[in-house]
């Protein structure tokens, strides 16, 4: 174990527009959590994705992990287009105070001083069938199934439901200002629906917010100047989670990334999370491209730094992070210092150990556990895993093949 590596990752990290400080490189990834509540008689669905006691010592736990940057998941900004039923919502719409609902674990997670984010998003065409009839996208172009995800035909949202969306988006950001918040993440990766506007294959539209990268990335730029004068203070930080490509046929390449990247620093965006990918790239690969999992890709560990290495020297004052594949503090001490990126994002291994970027820091360990899960079934464990956190239960061990046997007929139901 190197201690110089340790002294890589404990460098503090400035952001420029906003002004705050993170103590440290490393960043807890948004992820899906779905732990929310989730009444299914439709009499209730007003209370969709309410926080509860599980959420709040999730939060408890994981804000007492040494994480420099603390950045909560897919908080839905309408009801009716949720990532997955269970994660948080705040619908304008709705009747209950999201700001007293959400408070108690934003203040949580801030117990070692983190930075604290909270990622906003719209399925938009991935919302999953059994919740939407016929979601709203950018075009009427279907999402394949995905698994056991399948999704009914998207109809193209007209200009009003477009300013209904930058007016939902602004609203989340207000409510999670006033409950606590930093920032915000506004989601526009993995094939959600600011993604799908950027992607030529998906959005089809022949307005102006079709055609050029210019008009397909308009609904961002005007999310970015609503939440501006919904949120005056100017120490409110924005981020992005933006694809590298979306590794589909004439869908959103590397060079719409970095053109879209240096806008948005433009504009006063603090950080970039770079990930890549879409649920219709998955489903027709299977899994992830060749290009991610060539083995100079796999030597680095993270999957995207070949691309933020191709980013970072366009960004000047935009903070770039990396998520995706770290698992050793030798990887991540390398990708800072060649370079790619200046903070590294965690998922996986924090939900297998809370604790694990605080461990990292003090020299206690020099990387996470092994997960022997098969990789199709990680984010259905990972979710298991969650639970066991805010339930405050023994963690599934993942490093254990008697552990993932059981792990494994909990998710396909042969118990």
């Amino acid at each position: 174990m190197s201690s110089s590596d340790v002294a890589v990752l404990a460098e503090p990290v400035a952001f420029k527009h906003s002004g705050h400080i993170a103590p440290n490189r490393l960043v807890k990834a948004p992820m899906t959590e779905l732990v929310c509540e989730w009444p299914k008689d439709e009499a209730h669905a007003d209370n969709r994705g309410k926080p509860n006691a599980v959420y709040l010592r999730m939060y408890e736990e994981w804000g007492q992990g040494g994480i420099g940057t603390l950045i909560f998941g897919n908080f839905a900004c309408d009801r009716l287009h949720p990532e997955a039923a269970g994660n948080p919502i705040i619908d304008k719409t709705a009747s209950w105070d999201h700001v007293e609902a959400f408070r108690p674990a934003i203040t949580a997670a801030k117990a070692d001083g983190a930075i604290v984010l909270c990622q906003i998003s719209h399925a938009g065409r991935q919302t999953q069938d059994y919740i939407a009839d016929c979601p709203l996208s950018s075009s009427n172009v279907k999402c394949p199934p995905l698994g056991p995800k399948n999704f009914n035909t998207p109809r193209p949202m007209t200009l009003e439901e477009i300013a209904d969306v930058v007016d939902r988006f602004a609203f989340a950001s207000k409510v999670l200002y006033d409950a606590g918040a930093h920032g915000i993440q506004l989601h526009a990766a993995h094939g959600y629906l600011l993604s799908q506007f950027l992607s030529p294959d998906v959005n089809l539209r022949t307005d102006t917010y079709g055609g050029s990268l210019e008009n397909r990335s308009r609904l961002i730029f005007e999310i970015i100047a609503a939440i501006r004068s919904k949120v005056a203070d100017s120490q409110f930080l924005i981020s992005i989670k933006l694809n590298s490509a979306d590794f589909t046929p004439g869908g959103f390449t590397a060079e719409d990334s970095r053109e879209l990247a240096c806008k948005l620093e433009e504009v006063g965006v603090d950080l970039l999370e770079l990930s890549g990918g879409t649920y219709e790239s998955l489903a027709k690969s299977g899994g992830f491209t060749t290009e991610l999992v060539k083995e100079s890709t796999l030597k680095r560990e993270a999957l995207f730094l070949t691309f933020a290495d191709a980013l970072r020297p366009h960004l000047k004052t935009t903070k770039l992070c990396v998520t995706g594949g770290f698992r050793t503090l030798a990887g991540m001490a390398s990708a800072v210092r060649m370079g790619s990126c200046d903070l590294v994002g965690i998922a996986r291994p924090l939900t297998a150990e809370p604790s694990f970027c605080k461990e990292i820091l003090q020299g206690k360990i020099d990387g996470a556990k092994k997960n022997l899960m098969p990789i199709a079934l990680t984010t259905a464990s990972s979710n298991i895993q969650i639970v066991e956190i805010g339930k405050g239960e023994p963690i599934s061990d993942l490093s254990k093949e008697e552990v993932v046997a059981e792990t494994i007929k909990k998710i396909t139901g042969s118990e």
